[in-house]
């Protein structure tokens, strides 16, 4: 399975997230690299992310990228 990098921009609303596919790479380690030179190219922009996924194919990572995680729940302990 290979590694998907993807910028993330601001996005409109909640439901929809605006991502861009930047890579498709079949080494963790390149897709690491590329994806640490990309954030220190756009350190200027702060609304700017890198993510890497992975998955089996685009359809999958892109999903995976739209689905919603529940937040963490934190407990008394641990603040």
């Amino acid at each position: 399975m290979p590694y998907f990098l993807y910028k993330m921009l601001p996005s409109v609303s909640n439901l929809v997230k605006n991502i861009e596919q930047v890579g498709e790479y079949k080494i963790y380690k390149e897709a690491k690299q590329k994806a640490k030179e990309r954030r220190v190219e756009t350190e200027a922009d702060p609304d700017i992310t890198y993510r890497i996924i992975f998955a089996d194919n685009v359809i999958e990572a892109e999903e995976r990228l739209h689905e919603k995680r529940p937040d963490t729940v934190v407990k008394e302990w641990e603040k």
